[in-house]
């Protein structure tokens, strides 16, 4: 099944509070006929589009195409949250990858959300970054936990900026603490999509819209070129950027055997004046601590955008039904509220919810699979292919030196395999085990 249409209309955002209140950008124009270039990028979110301006910048010829609208995919539906690290704390990264790699990788991660901040501003994005990310914990071991890893953030990698939860920053009474990252963020993501495009776009890229990919020719004999094919076009190039993420489909079974697409949704409420103050008493984004992640944060209109529940099918459930759960679960005092805005999106996971950075082939270049952190890490990623592409590659081979397995069943039984565990995992949080 093609996640690229089945839950959406053609070369359309979805409804969302996002494309609602985004700032316009003219579309691009489809690609048409022949065309050469030094790098095809396949897919117009962060990483695309941030490969895609850093290529630019120094002088590469660079053409993007992008199957809908730029921004289109994860990029322009997430939870905005610009999170500190990896997707896996640090004590975890450790183990898998030694304490020296995982310092390297603690960098990374802050590189990454200093180059979100450094875009934002440099373009004069029409967004700000909100900081603070508060993780919200359900039981005494878990707020344990929560300040042990703040110590060690603190004594080990001289990360300063985490401080356990004030009491009464969130208006719930469904958490016994947590912490607050005060250099983590959060910020209006679609705006930062199309923030991207412009800026790749002045840079001298040639971006593409409605120019979905069904192929790429690498090439049998040494030193061919690729060929990258659209139902109307074609870009030979001497190397190809996949930035796909969760719509990469079936353009490499080697992605796609360690990453896997899964769906994740929004909802908006109607604005809430001075009683959003009594959800949250600043203007932070909060997680908490279940498997099946809740997220939420206040839209600059004081909407309360909730992000979170389950649905293990390729086509998007009852959007109001599945989130709105969850979101009484930890706010009982919204019953009676007006949703104004239910959106739903496919991001990607791996097995070890690392990215999975991959050269497929010698001129095939690959990072995808951010696991629900990847506003910042997705951006860098673009980045990093960017620079491995013109001779420096520390940063996309220390990324692609670590373990990425592959789904067990392979790309054809990987999903009913997936929906086994994740309903196992989503047992578990409702029980509180």
């Amino acid at each position: 099944m093609n996640l690229l249409h089945v839950n959406d209309r053609a070369g359309a955002y979805p409804a969302s509070y996002y494309a609602a209140t985004a700032t316009p950008l003219s579309p691009f124009a489809p690609l048409k006929g022949q065309t050469r270039a030094d790098v095809c990028v396949v897919g117009g979110g962060y990483t695309g589009l941030s490969a895609a301006l850093h290529l630019a910048r120094v002088g590469f010829d660079v053409v993007l195409l992008e199957a809908h609208r730029v921004g289109f995919g994860a990029s322009g539906r997430n939870g905005g949250q610009v999170g500190s690290g990896q997707r896996l704390e640090q004590d975890d990264l450790e183990r898998l990858a030694g304490k020296t790699r995982a310092r390297a990788l603690w960098d990374m991660g802050e590189e990454a959300k200093a180059l979100v901040r450094r875009l934002i501003d440099d373009h004069a994005m029409p967004l700000r970054f909100h900081p603070g990310v508060a993780h919200a914990c359900y039981s005494a071991a878990e707020v344990a936990h929560s300040a042990a890893m703040a110590e060690k953030l603190a004594r080990d990698y001289d990360y300063p900026l985490v401080d356990p939860l004030p009491p009464g920053l969130i208006g719930s009474q469904a958490f016994k603490g947590g912490d607050i990252d005060r250099g983590a963020g959060h910020i209006h993501p679609l705006n930062f999509a199309l923030g991207l495009a412009q800026a790749a776009a002045a840079a001298g890229a040639r971006l593409h819209e409605r120019s979905e990919v069904h192929a790429i020719s690498a090439g049998s004999v040494t030193g061919a070129k690729p060929v990258v094919r659209t139902a109307q076009g074609q870009v030979t190039c001497d190397h190809v950027v996949l930035a796909g993420n969760g719509y990469l489909g079936g353009l490499n079974r080697q992605v796609a055997a360690r990453v896997m697409p899964i769906n994740n949704f929004i909802l908006a409420t109607e604005p809430l004046g001075a009683a959003a103050r009594g959800l949250l008493a600043e203007n932070i984004a909060v997680a908490d601590t279940k498997f099946v992640v809740n997220y939420w944060r206040l839209s600059d209109d004081n909407r309360l955008l909730f992000g979170g529940g389950e649905s293990y099918g390729y086509r998007f459930p009852d959007l109001v039904k599945t989130v709105r759960k969850p979101m009484l679960a930890v706010y009982p005092q919204l019953k009676d509220t007006r949703i104004d805005f239910a959106w739903g999106g496919t991001l990607a996971i791996t097995m070890n919810r690392l990215p999975c950075f991959a050269r497929p082939q010698p001129n095939i270049w690959s990072a995808s699979g951010y696991s629900g952190h990847g506003v910042a890490l997705a951006t860098l990623a673009g980045k990093l292919m960017a620079q491995a592409i013109g001779g420096q590659s520390g940063g996309f081979d220390l990324m692609a030196s670590l373990p990425q397995p592959r789904f067990p069943g392979g790309v054809a039984f990987r999903w009913p395999l997936l929906v086994a565990a994740m309903s196992w995992y989503a047992l578990r949080d409702r029980l509180g085990a």
